[in-house]
């Protein structure tokens, strides 16, 4: 939001300097992000000043140029050497002294130095218009009133206003100060001093032969609405003084009528709109909603279907603009209107926000209706308007105040206890100062009694509802740079459970960050299109949003998978293909139980997402280019898994979803919980987001990974002294014995000495009988307090011979 340091002058007197304000207004709560210095000419004319030109005579060696000597109110008078024809003696003329940098009409930029022109010095420059850049004319120098004072500075002799413009960082809750008056409320309670409006005393209405009337059909919707009619009315530009204010933050001037309800808006924070009166069907202004569905045109020409809840501004025969949004193309000031009404209204802020999100219009009404507008500033905001409309539009006001104000809404009334600011605030703020700083606020205290009293809160201070709210605004104002620091601190010891999740987390991604992964953070909010069809995340278990920005995020996300092919899709199409993402972030589910508690139908877990594609490794000239496959995202998780103490073969394995992997495994604790899900993204979902290589996906629980933090125990002991033992089995099995199998058997025959069994070979063929197959497994033998024996290990190995064959039906081959 911007605000100009000289309009904030309009509403109050200050000395301070931008500077300062800025500091001032940012410790108030309104924080100033920049400052931005606009000088009305260029430079701001400063080193030019009225100089008196005391003699002027023809230069001995050029016929077009002049020596003169010019009083400019120093010490001494300035030789000048001058090409212009119309100088002369006894003029006023505008100097450039030396050292002084002079912005021309035409973009150029020039210091005045100390120069010698043919033969002779020159000690400063007498400038025409466009060489001062404050016009085009170069037909000769600028020549001032002979009243003028040499040595006056130009710049205060032409009264330039230059101007400081703020861009304040304005919070959602402190909608009064969406206004140039509202900023200077802040400041006038700040300095204990009041902010004046302007003064309206002189409005008076001219005749009566425009009325319209007003009918609220929603009063949900619409809370007060005022209007009167002006007739007769000029359009034509506004005068200099309102397109500079306009200007200086930012809006573009229009013509008078526009200009004049953009300026109100910005200085009171009172959105208006002005209709052409004559296009009113019947005189009559109706505010109701229409049928869903119903077509309007806009002023920017969009036609646009409306909701059932989208309140209207209608005549007679139909809508005539968004209320509190946007204006219609059938009812809006033109150059030929010559009769004008203007709203001044206060309309719901939840239905005008919803509105503005629907159809995705964000205006400067919208902005400020949605926060919450002061019900009691209507009826002023139309005397101001009518009465700038009469004086730069020459109109008359015909007609009398419509001002229809169904249910008065009240000052809030809260009560206060000084013993609860002293507590909240940390600081003894006498009780003097907290009176003044509350009435500088413009809150009335109504009563008191002992420690506790009460105030009322004004309607345009919507954000003010609590005590808490009261104190915060005492703080503010007090200063919160003037609260000390204890020279102690009470603390109480608090023991946090172990392990803690947010070292987890960052545990977890100091590891992917150092496999060559890249962290992604993706929107929690999604399209709920992507789970249309879906069994593992149906459309139904998504959390839907009451109030949603768009379509494309109307739902929270059950999965981090399609956040992340988001950023997959976005990073192909710039050429950017091969990549190893990883994220962890919550995911939403809504399941119906018979819970008489409706928020235990709601689910938020935390995921852990790990996304390949690509290549692998790229083309280099010692290596082929290696693409990324499912072994190596295998690969990595069961790193992961190691690095938390559990071996990936103690899981149970089962297929992936089919509707979200082509190919796939699930492992879970056996008889336990869901610990991850791997494997390659279906083709028809990568379709979907557009993508045409195959990417690999992983999603890990995080409670999964808790669990096993919880239970593993780092132990460190000295390396072995005496050796380990391989020993390598070929078996012939039935084709349905898998490898976990025989690996289980292992380990229960021999407990104790047995550290490893791998698998290095699998042989099917026409070798081999019928439905079997040959698996080749090494064994790792070793005693860690005597060396073994040939005689003992082979005792081992015939014992898992014999397990092998008896339960699971396999001979050494």
């Amino acid at each position: 939001m911007k605000i100009s340091y000289n309009w904030l002058k309009e509403y109050i007197y200050f000395e301070e300097t931008p500077e300062k304000i800025a500091e001032i207004l940012t410790s108030t709560g309104l924080e100033v992000e920049s400052v931005e210095y606009i000088e009305t000419v260029k430079g701001g004319l400063n080193g030019v000043f009225v100089g008196h030109v005391l003699s002027c005579g023809k230069h001995p060696d050029a016929d077009r140029l002049h020596i003169t000597t010019v009083d400019t109110g120093g010490e001494q008078p300035l030789q000048i050497v001058c090409g212009a024809p119309n100088v002369a003696e006894g003029q006023k003329v505008a100097v450039a002294t030396v050292g002084t940098t002079l912005y021309f009409a035409s973009g150029e930029e020039v210091r005045i130095k100390k120069s010698k022109i043919r033969g002779v010095e020159s000690f400063g420059m007498i400038c025409a218009e466009d060489e001062l850049g404050l016009g085009s004319s170069h037909e000769g120098i600028m020549v001032l009133d002979r009243d003028t004072v040499p040595g006056t500075p130009l710049k205060d002799l032409l009264q330039l206003e230059n101007d400081a413009v703020f861009e304040i960082g304005l919070t959602p809750n402190r909608a009064d100060a969406a206004s140039h008056f509202g900023v200077a409320r802040d400041l006038a309670a700040y300095f204990r001093k009041n902010a004046v409006l302007p003064d309206v005393s002189n409005f008076m209405i001219d005749n009566y032969s425009n009325p319209c009337e007003v009918e609220i059909e929603d009063g949900d919707g619409c809370l007060r609405y005022s209007g009167i009619t002006v007739s007769d009315v000029r359009i034509k530009p506004s005068p200099d003084w309102l397109q500079k204010r306009l200007k200086a933050i930012g809006i573009k001037p229009k013509n008078n009528v526009v200009d004049i309800t953009n300026y109100i808006l910005h200085e009171l924070g009172q959105p208006l709109h002005a209709f052409d009166a004559d296009k009113i069907k019947g005189n009559k202004i109706i505010i109701r909603t229409c049928g869903e569905g119903t077509e309007f045109t806009t002023l920017d020409g969009e036609i646009r279907r409306l909701k059932s809840a989208d309140l209207m501004i209608c005549n007679q025969s139909g809508p005539m603009c968004i209320a509190g949004v946007f204006g219609g193309t059938e009812s809006g000031v033109t150059d030929e209107t010559v009769n004008v009404f203007i709203e001044s209204a206060c309309f719901n802020p939840v239905r005008i926000r919803k509105t503005s999100r629907s159809h995705g219009l964000v205006t400067d009404s919208s902005f400020r209706f949605e926060r919450g507008t002061d019900p009691n500033m209507t009826v002023y905001a139309l005397k101001r308007a009518a009465l700038l409309i009469r004086e730069l539009g020459e109109g008359e006001i015909s007609s009398d105040i419509v001002d229809v104000y169904p249910q008065i809404i009240e000052p809030v009334r809260i009560e206060m206890s000084y013993s609860n600011i002293e507590r909240v605030v940390g600081k003894n703020i006498p009780v003097p100062e907290i009176k003044s700083i509350v009435e500088a606020l413009e809150m009335k205290i109504i009563e008191e009694k002992g420690d506790s009293f009460t105030v009322l809160s004004p309607a345009y201070r919507v954000d003010v509802k609590r005590e808490f709210d009261v104190i915060e605004d005492i703080l503010r104002i007090y200063g919160y740079n003037r609260i000390e620091i204890p020279s102690q601190v009470h603390s109480t010891l608090s023991y946090a459970v172990k392990p803690d999740k947010d070292r987890l987390v960052n545990a977890i991604s100091d590891f992917f960050t150092a496999n060559g992964f890249r962290e992604i953070m993706s929107n929690s909010l999604t399209k709920s299109g992507y789970y249309d069809g879906l069994e593992t995340y149906k459309s139904e278990n998504s959390v839907k949003i009451l109030n949603p920005l768009s379509n494309e995020l109307n739902v929270m996300r059950q999965t981090l998978l399609f956040g992340g092919l988001e950023a997959i899709a976005r990073n192909i199409n710039r050429k950017n293909p091969d990549l190893k993402f990883y994220e962890t972030g919550n995911c939403y589910s809504y399941r119906e139980t018979q819970s008489p508690n409706p928020l235990n139908s709601y689910r938020e877990d935390t995921g852990i997402a790990l996304f390949l594609t690509g290549d692998e490794h790229p083309l280099s000239w010692d290596r082929k280019a290696k693409p990324s496959d499912f072994f190596t995202l295998k690969s990595l998780l069961e790193k992961l898994l190691l690095r938390f103490g559990i071996n990936m073969a103690n899981l149970q394995a089962g297929d992936a979803p089919k509707d979200i992997f082509g190919d796939g495994l699930s492992l879970s604790v056996p008889k336990g919980k869901h610990v991850m899900t791997f494997g390659i993204v279906a083709k028809n979902i990568c379709k979907m987001m557009d993508i045409e290589q195959d990417v690999f996906y992983a999603e890990i629980s995080f409670q999964a990974i808790v669990n096993f933090a919880k239970q593993d125990k780092t132990v460190y002991k000295e390396l072995a002294r005496f050796p380990e033992v391989r020993r390598d089995l070929a078996l012939v099995t039935d084709k349905n014995v898998n490898f976990s199998v025989l690996r289980d058997i292992a380990f229960r025959t021999e407990r104790k000495l047995l550290k490893n069994v791998g698998l290095f070979d699998i042989y099917e063929g026409d070798k081999l009988p019928a439905g079997k197959k040959q698996y080749a497994l090494s064994f790792i033998i070793q005693d860690e307090e005597k060396t073994l024996t040939d005689k003992y290990i082979e005792q081992i190995m015939q014992n898992l011979l014999t397990a092998f064959e008896k339960e699971a039906g396999a001979v050494l081959r």
